[in-house]
Formats: C-alpha cells, structure tokens, sequence
C-alpha cells in the first residue's frame, strides 16, 4: 500500500514538472510577443527588446542592471522598480514584497515582471552607471572550511569606483548542467585599490553559484560580474559605530573598518563577528593588527558552540547576548549589521531595546 502510495505520488510530481516545462517552452517558444518598447525614466532611455522574458533579464541585456541577490527567484526583492505602464496583474510571488504604498506607487519585482507589451518604467539614476566587467582571477585563498577569498584583477573595463559597503553580483559560468546564474556578493576590498576587486564568499550546500565558485572556478580564469550595487556605506556622522556580522558577512565590514583607516576617519567602531567554533575564524591576526594601528577600533569575536575545554578565553555566547552585555546603552551609537535575516531581525531588537533610534541601523541583508 504505501509503495503505491509513494509511486502515485512520484507520478503526480513528474507530470506537474512536465507540465510547468511544457509552459516555459511555450512561453518561450509558441508565444511571439515580438518586440517590445521599454521606455526608461520618461524617454531617457527607450529600449526595443523581444517580448517573452523577465523584465529583469531583458534590461541586463540592454546593459541596464538592476540589482537582484536571488537569481530571478522572487526571494531576495532587491529588484524593485516602478512599472507605470504594462506590467500586467501583481502576481503571487510579489504579493509579500511589496507594502501597500510601494502598490499605490507603481512598484514591482523587476523578475517577476514579464515583458509582454511596451512598458514604461522607472529606475534610480544611479543604476545607469552600474557596468559589467570581465577580470581575471588572480588568486583563490581558502579562509575557513567553507569561506574562500577571491582576489580579481579588472580587465574590462580596467578599474571600478564604488563606496566601501557595496556589492557585485557575479556571474557563475555554466558547469554540469547548470546554466550560468547572477548572485550578489559583497566587495571586500577597498575603493582605493579599483583595478582589483575581492570577495569572500562562503558555501551553500547545493548552491548553484557557490559550488562554481569553490568546486570548477580555477585561478586565472575569466570572471565576469556587474556593479557596484547597494546603500550600505558608512554614514556622514560622528556617531560611535556598533558592527556585526559573522561568517562571509564580514566583506562589507573589512572593507569600510580599513577604508576608515586610510580616510583618518577616527570614529570609536566595535565589530562583533560571531561564529560557531575557533575553525570558523579567520583574518584574526589582521584586525588585531588594526586594533594596534587605530586606537578607535576594537574586535570582538564571539563563539557559540565552541567546547568548554578547548582554551577558548574569548567571548561565548549568541554574538546578540554578547552586544547586549557590552552596550546596555546603544543610543548614541550606530549600527552597521550584515548577515541572514535571522540574524540581523535579532540584532535590530536587541539594539533598539538598549536604546538605539532604528533610523541609526543600517544593514545588508542576506537573501
């Protein structure tokens, strides 16, 4: 009984795969939509695209790229446009994304938009300096058991400017079956240094992009990726700065905490990095190298579930119960977060009940 059970129900699966395939290729394939007009910030620009595709992936290929961490899922929302006219209904994978307002204003996931007739949209401005380069990469530096370093040099065009906090989504190139996808990745070097460019990237089991970047992507291959994307920068203030991030989260940080450094930018910071055990630590010695060079800086590593007897005689503990213990008052501070959802949720809470106004928390948040 239950083997026919298990047989009815993989049946069941493999037409409804079979099924949602047959629509794709019809999408793709039977429906001619011909082309399309895409007019971008009333007439700034106007595009002629072929009908069928996301709005998302047809504006990349006119070299207009709009920011998305996700791949096209819907997951992350990054991908937020205005669409005036010829977006067709909300559809349900937009539905939580978006605040009544943003709906009222014309706001849609530029992936989940399909382009099916002329449209007419808006986008930042800043988004039309936004380039895809092509670089070589010329080193692959294990950091932890599933973080990797990667350090790119530019080749075309030959050198980027961005704000120490953004982000590049790269571009895996096609293995084992798998087409090439977009992921964002925040840059951990610094603007200072703009014919290269560095990213630490950690593993995610089954992860399209990260099984590329760890298992096929060689030194000195040719990458490409598209940027620099995102707000997340330090702000114009004098305030003390509360950050936290564990694992690859720390890229925006290591990039802001030593673009302070070279600017003189002397304000008190504290970075709280969290992880699980003393193997998920890295650049130890180069922030206890900082804290030397730069009186107003101060590293905190915190562990979790690191053994009793180890020799650990560092901070243990949730790194939000460890922030918590060290500022009891946070409300003249602010913070700078970058990490899962989760995590930032919990360190949102923990900041504002110890005083901190939430316009002072900024972060980036993982998709």
């Amino acid at each position: 009984m239950l083997v026919s059970i298990l047989i009815s129900v993989g049946f069941l699966l493999a037409c409804g795969l079979v099924l949602a395939g047959l629509l794709v290729l019809a999408e793709k394939n039977i429906l001619n939509y011909g082309t399309c007009h895409v007019d971008v910030n009333s007439g700034r620009k106007v595009l002629d695209v072929e009908g069928g595709s996301s709005l998302l992936s047809s504006l990349a290929e006119q070299n207009i790229f709009i920011p998305s961490a996700c791949g096209g899922r819907g997951s992350c929302a990054y991908c937020k446009l205005k669409v005036h006219e010829g977006g067709g209904l909300i559809g349900p994978v937009e539905e939580p994304y978006l605040t009544p307002d943003e709906r009222k204003d014309h706001v849609r996931l530029a992936c989940q938009v399909k382009v099916r007739r002329d449209l007419q949209i808006e986008i930042p401005d800043e988004l039309f300096s936004v380039s895809r380069f092509r670089a070589k990469l010329v080193h692959k530096k294990p950091l932890t058991h599933d973080i990797v370093e990667l350090r790119m040099q530019l080749l075309e065009p030959g050198s980027i400017s961005f704000e120490a906090g953004q982000y590049v989504q790269l571009e895996s190139a096609e293995y084992k079956g798998h087409e090439s996808v977009m992921r964002g990745y925040s840059i951990s070097s610094l603007p200072s240094d703009p014919a290269h460019l560095e990213l630490i990237i950690r593993r995610v089991p089954d992860g399209i992009c990260t099984t590329w970047v760890f298992d096929h992507l060689k030194e000195g291959a040719e990458v490409f990726f598209s940027g620099p994307y995102g707000f997340f920068h330090l702000s114009d203030t004098q305030a003390p700065i509360i950050c936290i991030a564990g694992g690859s989260g720390m890229a925006p940080i290591w990039s802001i905490v030593r673009d302070m450094k070279e600017k003189g930018i002397a304000r008190p910071t504290t970075y709280f990095f969290g992880a699980l055990t003393q193997r998920d630590l890295f650049f130890l010695d180069e922030f206890r190298q900082l804290e030397k060079d730069c009186p107003w800086f101060k590293f905190v590593p915190a562990l979790s579930k690191e053994p009793a007897d180890s020799g650990w005689t560092g901070e243990r503990g949730l790194i939000t119960d460890v922030v918590a213990r060290h500022f009891p008052d946070a409300s003249k501070h602010e913070a700078y977060l970058c990490g899962s959802p989760g995590m930032i949720d919990a360190s949102v809470a923990v900041l504002t009940k110890n005083g901190m106004s939430e316009q002072n928390v900024f972060y980036d948040k993982f998709s």
